[in-house]
């Protein structure tokens, strides 16, 4: 679904004769080098692919040697274009300034070298475009890979999926959950935390945004608001320092903090997110029961489909495809709200655990024209959901 977006997408932009500054971020692990290396090779145009990850030297002057290498191979095959590719190009200190000051050479040189950037901290990647490179840019926006697409390459079951999530490095361990677990957990989560996070934005109080993650990792599919959320830290910090590593996790692909509908976009910044992970994996990785365990104890279950049709939701709308909120009026609540282009889908998941009823309807009776469906018992089965494109909806 995604995946094959992106492989498209990515195809199409680099067979054009135009040159482009094409800059592919997302969270690690999700297959961004494998896309880019595959579209090459399809591609059959010459290139030149290195990666700072682990360079010496992280100053721009290592930015500078290889665009000279890439002008040196243009000029000696006699070759009309050449692609010029830099992954993890965010541990290169200030690399926007050395990118744009060596692409507006070759502007004014008329050399026609295509350029590729890759990186995994989301946060690094649109500041520097933003300051930089404003105008010389598309993007795309990579993320985790849903339920369809882990059956699709691996077979994965919906059930399989809930738990154990859409990192497909991680699929060939599922078998030794002990040994899956250590590797979302250390290879993946942590790495996130401490190298796209810690290392390359300045954070006041690290063990803080720790447990932040770990509390929001356990709450996922809640809605907590942020003074409970200090409560449940035991932390002298503030809200908007709460409010803050949240967004900060959300940009690393970790967990997002999904805002409540009012209808009114000035009053949709909420005290109270619904805490929502991006991958289901952070959760399980996290959890003491085991898949068999958690398949079998009917409430916990319940919470870990629910969290799995929310992060099916919250990756669609980081790619920009719909707004997702939640809806909650008093002792009446709605799951998920979708808008797009002024529509709005409202989504109440049923999965074993009682809720009020009246939350779907209430929501009708309030926003007019809004369509309604429910997932799960009595509706749309979960299963079928997860491999459906939340845009089809409307």
């Amino acid at each position: 679904m995604y995946q094959r977006h992106y492989l498209e997408t990515l195809r199409k932009r680099i067979l054009e004769p135009r040159r482009f500054i094409q800059v592919i971020s997302g969270p690690r692990q999700i297959g961004k080098t494998t896309l880019v290396k595959q579209t090459l090779d399809q591609a059959k145009l010459p290139s030149i692919y290195l990666s700072a990850d682990g360079q010496l030297d992280n100053s721009g002057i290592w930015i500078n040697n290889a665009w000279e290498r890439a002008r040196l191979q243009l000029k000696n095959d006699k070759t009309s274009e050449i692609i010029l590719c830099f992954d993890e190009i965010q541990k290169i200190d200030n690399w926007s300034e050395y990118i744009k000051k060596e692409w507006d050479q070759d502007t004014l040189n008329n050399t026609q070298i295509k350029i590729i950037l890759l990186g995994s901290s989301r946060l690094l990647i649109q500041e520097g475009l933003s300051e930089s490179l404003a105008g010389r840019f598309e993007s795309i926006s990579m993320n985790h890979w849903s339920c369809l697409e882990m059956n699709d390459a691996f077979g994965m079951t919906p059930d399989q999926f809930v738990y154990f999530g859409g990192y497909p490095g991680a699929f060939e361990l599922v078998d030794d959950e002990t040994r899956w677990r250590e590797y979302v957990r250390d290879s993946l989560v942590e790495t996130a935390i401490s190298r796209d996070i810690f290392q390359m934005t300045k954070i006041n109080k690290p063990a803080l945004l720790k447990r932040l993650f770990d509390l929001s990792a356990n709450y996922s599919g809640q809605i907590i608001s942020y003074t409970k959320i200090l409560g449940q830290l035991q932390d002298a910090g503030n809200t908007v320092t709460i409010a803050h590593y949240l967004d900060l996790l959300s940009t690393a692909g970790l967990i997002g903090g999904i805002e409540k509908y009012s209808g009114q976009k000035l009053r949709q910044r909420s005290s109270s997110p619904k805490l929502q992970v991006y991958n289901t994996a952070i959760t399980g990785c996290l959890s003491s029961m085991s898949f068999k365990e958690a398949r079998e104890k009917s409430d916990y279950w319940g919470r870990l489909v629910e969290s799995a049709v929310g992060s099916h939701l919250i990756n669609s709308a980081f790619n920009k495809e719909i707004n997702l909120y939640y809806w909650r009026d008093r002792n009446m609540e709605v799951d998920f709200v979708m808008e797009n282009q002024n529509r709005l889908v409202a989504l109440e998941v049923k999965s074993g655990r009682k809720k009020n009823a009246n939350g779907l309807h209430e929501f009708a009776k309030r926003f007019p024209g809004s369509k309604t469906l429910v997932i799960g018992t009595g509706g749309i089965p979960w299963e079928t959901f997860l491999k459906t494109v939340p845009l089809q909806l409307f």
